[in-house]
């Protein structure tokens, strides 16, 4: 619920009063800039030390943006043979428990063994870990390649992970309790393609031909109707 409130407060901005002139006035402030990103202070600290309830506790990488921890990342060597990810998402676990303030903001975990990669959210059991197997949404990596460098360039480009956050992270809630999810890599090119026709298609002199998205079965076509139903709400917005 803390996370979802951060989220909330960071897609949305944070309503403030001030005084000037002796006047109360109200303004918006933002955490992020998502109209520039290079606007924002990224930072990606290697091997970032925290201590909380007197454990002490080294994630490998954490991602900052403005000062938020907005990502952290649990890399294994590849040489170890207890390198796994399933070893990998256990260790992000630990640190869920034992250091829980570093996931208040978190919008995305992300775990490898060296040669495979997967991307889940702070909810993610390890079924819910998925691969990003593209960097620019029109071609996927080949099989056996490792799959940590398109992940990165796919995912942490600094537009497409502001667009992660704003466009394509949703919560809910079921029997035990919040649940949070966000994009894969097909739900976010998918839908921005999708919009971006939609838009061409209803111009005045458009074909009105918006086109047809292919799903299977088990792909998250729900999930990949709201992100677009999202983007269309905010394009109605911009017009």
């Amino acid at each position: 619920e803390e996370n979802r409130r951060l989220h909330r407060l960071i897609t949305e901005g944070g309503d403030v009063q001030y005084k000037d002139a002796g006047r109360v006035l109200s303004a918006k402030v933002w955490l992020i800039d998502f109209s520039n990103p290079q606007a924002n202070d990224w930072l990606a600290v290697n091997q970032f030390t925290m201590i909380e309830r007197r454990r002490n506790r080294r994630a490998d990488v954490v991602l900052f943006v403005n000062g938020l921890p907005l990502a952290v990342l649990e890399l294994k060597n590849p040489g170890d043979e207890n390198a796994t990810l399933s070893a990998a998402i256990r260790q992000i676990e630990t640190y869920k428990a034992e250091i829980p303030s570093l996931f208040r903001a978190n919008a995305a975990l992300v775990v490898s063994d060296g040669i495979r990669a997967r991307i889940g959210s702070l909810t993610a059991d390890e079924e819910r870990y998925m691969p990003w197997r593209t960097v620019n949404g029109a071609d996927c990596a080949p099989p056996g390649r490792p799959e940590l460098d398109t992940l990165l360039r796919g995912v942490f480009d600094h537009a497409n992970f502001l667009k992660l956050i704003r466009d394509f992270t949703v919560f809910g809630d079921k029997g035990e309790g919040p649940f949070k999810i966000i994009a894969g890599y097909h739900q976010f090119h998918g839908a921005q393609k999708a919009i971006q026709e939609a838009i061409a298609a209803s111009q005045p002199d458009g074909d009105r031909k918006i086109g047809v998205i292919w799903h299977t079965q088990g792909s998250g076509k729900s999930y990949l109707m709201a992100f677009f139903a999202g983007l269309a709400v905010r394009a109605s917005e911009l017009a």
